[in-house]
């Protein structure tokens, strides 16, 4: 599937369940959930106990909002950054999400995947 030929209508459909994965599966601490979409070269880097680390050390990654604005796509190569301004339960302020997306063997994977 080639996402640069997609509009950003298109591309937010795809990502936005993606994206809502990944906050839920943060909340629940839910390694296998966090990490089922991962391209495999993510996958290769997502260590079991370093993510737990960051859960166990980080109130945000935990206490994610379902409430979400997506603010854009980025494209670049043949990939397509969606960016999403993320609320906390816990934390007051505005968050800023980036999930990265491509096509790993026609499948629809996370390259990459970040709040701060």
């Amino acid at each position: 599937m080639n996402l640069q030929d997609k509009t950003d209508e298109e591309i937010i459909k795809i990502a936005n369940p993606l994206w809502d994965n990944l906050v839920k599966s943060s909340n629940n601490k839910d390694y296998s959930g966090f990490t089922k979409d991962f391209s495999a070269e993510m996958l290769y880097g997502a260590n079991e106990v370093e993510i737990g680390k960051q859960w166990a050390n980080n109130d945000l990654l935990v206490n994610l909002s379902n409430d979400k604005i997506c603010l854009g796509c980025l494209r670049r190569n043949e990939y397509v950054t969606v960016l999403y301004k993320q609320k906390s339960t816990k934390l007051s302020g505005d968050f800023l999400g980036r999930l990265v997306i491509g096509s790993e063997e026609g499948i629809i994977k996370i390259f990459g995947a970040t709040i701060f």
